[in-house]
């Protein structure tokens, strides 16, 4: 029995739900499931307390002594970054005085909003669900949101400050990473290539009969309304997912040597 967590996100439990549900060949492989936000799921990884686990791509890379990254299943694209928003009118300048919400220390998030504002030194660390309320009761001045939060701000009258997704995307030309699926390297080759197959065609399956995943979506964002759980999913699931590519691996490359550069890996 393999120990595997993701996310409740939308996207997450669209891809997962044929794996899950053995709506595909599982080639002899078992799965104990569990869900929960992406900052537990970083952490869970870096103490090495699953078999396969969604990461943030940050975590992946302080990881890839013990995890390998699986081909299929990754959120990487255009136009679906992390955005930082205000209630206030502020400009980039005006961060290194505020209070910023990340969405956990580990996050893609964290790092992209490190490298387009490396000054800021007062970080609050929550739930991502919780910065658009954080923002709005003054607790902080500023977050980056993630997930569908991107759909919610500005009906709530928050205002962006940047799109850290069009930053990375100027700043590069490549989609942007954001997370992907890891196995720990001690499953072995073989059960890491059936692993490889099963993810490609768990995604595959989602693609090509997408109403069977809903209620499994569903059961997951209860909070979200169905139009808001298919923009969130047509967002984050593309053809990155079902592959990489060697698009989505020179943007991962991207991103690990300007981290490295930055200095916020080592490897």
């Amino acid at each position: 029995m393999l120990s595997l967590a993701i996310s409740p996100c939308p996207n997450d439990t669209f891809i997962f739900d044929a794996l899950i549900h053995n709506r595909i060949n599982l080639e002899g492989l078992k799965f104990n499931y569990q869900l929960h936000d992406v900052e537990t799921l970083n952490k869970m990884a870096l103490a090495g307390s699953a078999d396969m686990i969604k990461v943030s791509f940050f975590t992946y890379m302080l990881l890839q002594q013990n995890f390998i990254l699986l081909d299929s299943g990754s959120a990487m694209g255009f136009g679906n970054g992390p955005l930082l928003i205000s209630k206030k009118e502020y400009t980039l300048e005006d961060l290194p005085g505020l209070t910023v919400a990340i969405p956990g220390q580990y996050t893609t998030a964290h790092m992209l909003f490190r490298i387009a504002s490396p000054g800021v030194k007062k970080k609050e660390f929550m739930l991502f669900s919780e910065i658009e309320d954080a923002v709005l009761t003054g607790k902080v001045d500023a977050g980056v949101i993630i997930h569908e939060n991107r759909f919610t701000y500005e009906q709530r009258g928050l205002k962006k400050i940047l799109d850290l997704g069009k930053y990375w995307e100027q700043l590069t030309g490549s989609p942007i990473p954001l997370g992907g699926i890891i196995a720990r390297k001690g499953l072995g080759y073989n059960v890491i290539n059936k692993l490889n197959r099963i993810m490609y065609h768990s995604v595959e399956y989602a693609l090509k009969h997408p109403a069977e995943a809903m209620p499994f979506v569903r059961e997951h964002a209860q909070e979200m309304n169905d139009a808001v759980m298919q923009k969130h999913i047509h967002l984050y699931v593309n053809e990155n997912t079902l592959s990489m590519g060697t698009g989505g691996k020179v943007a991962l490359a991207k991103l690990q040597k300007i981290a490295r550069e930055k200095g916020l890996i080592n490897a």
